[in-house]
């Protein structure tokens, strides 16, 4: 029932989405921007440059990082993890500072070039470090990430110290988070990205119910838990690193739809990951929405308005339930 709802409430934020912000949009407008398309009403354009694509990036986004929150926390076995423990958002903030600073590059498909290539290189060094490949468990895979984060925010820090000012607002502008500017060039490969990502998770489903039971009796049902543990792990670093490359690091999306979609369907997780991945992409596109309204001009980034929201939320939820239940 409560996913029936989720559903048709994503299915209402869509054309909100498309029509509010500081240059009001009509229904009408809309409509004629595909199918009475005139290049010279700024309407149109801002419809299919601005706003769809703006739209369709904020349900991909949001579903990647609900999708990544369920196997992390079940990779690790910790209802308080998120995808960012891996290290892939500091790879990518790093990648993205050192592009804006040293390379100085302006157009938005190359700040998702750089954010993905680090994002994949700090995450390849988390899984040689964590030693995977020799069995280790998870517990060591998360130490690597959060050692590996801390060096490189470090290393960002310096890199923008060191800038003008410049650099440093231009850096400042993506790492709140923000869909504003996100246009159709981003779709493709964003999209493509968190799809694989996706098909993953559903086949890797079934293992993570038998990994969440322990190695040795997961063996027992026919589960390889080094095999899973790896897989999971590379399907974490794709879909958050594509998410994180193309609109900044957002918390909290992660961290709390997951426990949301417990409380709906349960713990199978061929059910939780379809139905977290709904849940976040409802959250990060009210949020942005919101983040539109609230104010007369301009807007708030939605990994602020992400923070407003995110955080009475689980505070409700850990309240409801003791921490050791969720």
């Amino acid at each position: 029932m409560w996913l029936v709802v989720a559903a048709v409430v994503l299915v209402a934020l869509l054309p909100v989405s498309v029509l509010v912000g500081e240059v009001p949009i009509t229904a009408q407008q809309a409509w004629d921007a595909y199918f009475h398309f005139d290049p010279l009403v700024t309407e149109h354009l801002l419809v299919r440059n601005v706003r769809v694509p703006r739209t369709i990036i904020a349900v991909i986004v949001g579903a990647a990082l609900g999708a990544s929150g369920v196997i992390i926390q079940a990779l690790t076995r910790n209802p308080l993890a998120e995808p960012g423990l891996l290290g892939v958002n500091a790879g990518a903030t790093f990648a993205v500072a050192c592009g804006i600073a040293i390379f100085q590059y302006q157009a938005l498909t190359a700040g998702l070039v750089f954010g993905f290539l680090g994002s994949g290189l700090a995450g390849a060094a988390v899984y040689l470090l964590g030693g995977v490949r020799q069995g280790a468990g998870p517990v060591r895979l998360v130490l690597a990430g959060s050692a590996l984060s801390v060096v490189l925010l470090a290393a960002t820090r310096i890199v923008i110290i060191n800038s003008d000012e410049q650099v440093f607002n231009r850096f400042r502008s993506w790492t709140v988070g923000s869909l504003e500017g996100r246009g159709p060039d981003l779709l493709l490969p964003t999209g493509l990205a968190v799809l694989a990502g996706l098909l993953i998770c559903f086949a890797l489903a079934n293992s993570l119910d038998a990994s969440a039971l322990g190695a040795d009796l997961s063996r027992s049902l026919g589960a390889h838990p080094g095999r899973v543990l790896s897989a999971a792990a590379l399907v974490v670093m794709l879909m958050c690193g594509a998410a994180t490359a193309a609109v900044g690091p957002i918390s909290f999306v992660g961290l709390t739809a997951p426990h949301l979609g417990r409380q709906i369907v349960g713990l199978n997780h061929r059910k939780l990951i379809p139905a977290t991945a709904l849940l976040a992409a409802v959250i990060v596109l009210a949020a942005d929405i919101a983040g539109r309204l609230v104010v007369s001009s301009g807007e708030i980034s939605v990994g602020i308005m992400i923070g407003f929201i995110g955080a009475p939320v689980f505070i409700g939820i850990v309240r409801r339930r003791k921490l050791a239940q969720l």
